[in-house]
C-alpha cells in the first residue's frame, strides 16, 4: 500500500486542513499524521477542512468516522467544512452515523403496527389459499393424467412418509396408550371399575390421540422435510428451471407428496390406534390383573364404527394441512440458507398449531353434530 511521503495536513488551532485526496492509498499516511499531532486531541471541538480534497472513497469516509468517534469519546464534536458537492455527497452516501449518533428508527404507533401486521397476515392468507386451490386442482387433474409428474415419485414418497415413519409413530402411540391407562387406572380401581380403562383408552385413541399424535409426528418429521426440500429448490433456482422446461412446480413437487400423505396417514393412524390400545393392555394385564380376553371384549363393546371413521377423517384433514403448510413455507422462502432454516422451523410450528386448531374445530363439529355424524 502506497503512503504519502510528505505532510498533507495543516494544523491551526482546532482545525485540520487536508491537502490530498482521501483514498485508500493516502488514508494510512493521513491518519498517522493526524494521530501524531497530539494538540488535535486536546480540544473538544475539532474542525476538518476538506476544501482542498478533490477525491474521496469509502476509506476516506472511514477515516472521518474514526476521527468523529475519537472526538466523541472525549465528549466533543467533529465539524466538516469545505469540500466540493461530489465529495460531500460521497460522505453522505458512505456514512453510517450522523453527528456521532445512529439515526433512531422512527417509532410506529400501536395502530400502525397492528394494521401492518394485519395487512401482512391478509397477504399471507391469500397466498396460502391460492396454493391450496392450485394443489387441489392439480391433484384432481393428476388422477386422469400423469403428465408433469416424476415417474416413481408416489412410491418413493409413500415409503418415506409411511414406512419410515412407522417406528416413531408406533413408539409414541404405545407410550401414549401406556400412560393413559396408567393414569386412569389409578382412579378407576378405587371404585372397582378397572375394566373401564379399556373403554377410556380405546375411545380416546381412536377419536383423538391416534390421529393427532400421528399428525404431530408427521409434521415434525415429514412436514419439515417437505418445507426444507422445496425451500432449497427455490433458493437454488431449481423451481425456475422447472418452469423453464414447461413443468409446474406444484404439479411436479407437491402433488405426488399430496397423494402419498393422503394414502399413508390413515394407515399410520390405524396402526397408532392399535398400538395405543396394546399399550393400555400391558397396563391392564400387569397392573390391574385383567385377562386379555375380557379386556379385548370390553374394547370391542366400547368402540363403534363411527369412532374409527371420525379418527380416519381427522387424519386425512391433518395430512392435507401438513403438506400445504410445508409447501407454502417452502415456496415463500427468502434469504438463502438462513431463510431455509427459518422456513423449516416456521413450517413445523405452524403445522402443529393448525393441526391442533383443526382438531378442536372438528371435535366441536362431531360433538354437537352427533346426530349428523
Amino acid at each position: 500500500m502506497r503512503r504519502v511521503s510528505h505532510p498533507v495536513c495543516r494544523f491551526a488551532d482546532s482545525t485540520v486542513s487536508v491537502d490530498a485526496p482521501l483514498t485508500k492509498d493516502t488514508v494510512p499516511g493521513i491518519y498517522a499524521e493526524i494521530d501524531g499531532h497530539r494538540s488535535v486531541w486536546e480540544d473538544t471541538a475539532l474542525t476538518l477542512d476538506l476544501s482542498a480534497v478533490t477525491r474521496i472513497d469509502s476509506a476516506g469516509v472511514a477515516l472521518i468516522e474514526t476521527l468523529r468517534s475519537r472526538v466523541n469519546e472525549r465528549g466533543g464534536s467533529l465539524t466538516i467544512t469545505g469540500g466540493s458537492k461530489d465529495v460531500l455527497a460521497l460522505i453522505e452516501t458512505f456514512t453510517v452515523t450522523r453527528d456521532g449518533k445512529r439515526q433512531p428508527r422512527p417509532k410506529r404507533r400501536f395502530f400502525e403496527g397492528m394494521g401492518e401486521q394485519l395487512y401482512t397476515f391478509w397477504q399471507h392468507l391469500g397466498a396460502f389459499f391460492i396454493l391450496v386451490a392450485d394443489t387441489a386442482f392439480y391433484s384432481v387433474q393428476g388422477m386422469f393424467t400423469r403428465s408433469g409428474m416424476r415417474k416413481g415419485e408416489f412410491t418413493k414418497q409413500c415409503i418415506f412418509i409411511g414406512m419410515n415413519a412407522l417406528p416413531i409413530v408406533g413408539l409414541i402411540s404405545f407410550l401414549i396408550g401406556f400412560i393413559l391407562a396408567l393414569q386412569s387406572a389409578a382412579q378407576l380401581r378405587q371404585f372397582g371399575a378397572s375394566i373401564y380403562v379399556a373403554d377410556l383408552v380405546a375411545i380416546s385413541m381412536t377419536r383423538e390421540m391416534g390421529p393427532i399424535m400421528t399428525a404431530i409426528a408427521l409434521a415434525g418429521r415429514s412436514g419439515s422435510a417437505f418445507a426444507s426440500e422445496i425451500a432449497n429448490m427455490v433458493v437454488t433456482e431449481e423451481t425456475d428451471a422447472l418452469k423453464t422446461m414447461g413443468l409446474n412446480p406444484i404439479q411436479y413437487i407437491v402433488v405426488p407428496k399430496m397423494y402419498a400423505i393422503t394414502v399413508t396417514t390413515p394407515m399410520l393412524t390405524i396402526l397408532s390406534m392399535l398400538i395405543g390400545i396394546f399399550g393400555s393392555l400391558v397396563i391392564g394385564v400387569t397392573y390391574l390383573d385383567l385377562s386379555v380376553g375380557p379386556f379385548m371384549d370390553q374394547v370391542a363393546n366400547a368402540l363403534i364404527l363411527r369412532d374409527v371413521i371420525i379418527g380416519l377423517a381427522k387424519s386425512v384433514i391433518f395430512a392435507w394441512i401438513i403438506i400445504t403448510v410445508g409447501a407454502y413455507f417452502g415456496f415463500t422462502v427468502s434469504g438463502g440458507a438462513e431463510g431455509v432454516g427459518r422456513a423449516t422451523t416456521a413450517s413445523v410450528v405452524t403445522s402443529i398449531f393448525m393441526v391442533i386448531l383443526a382438531d378442536s374445530i372438528l371435535g366441536l363439529i362431531f360433538y354437537f353434530g352427533g346426530g349428523a355424524f
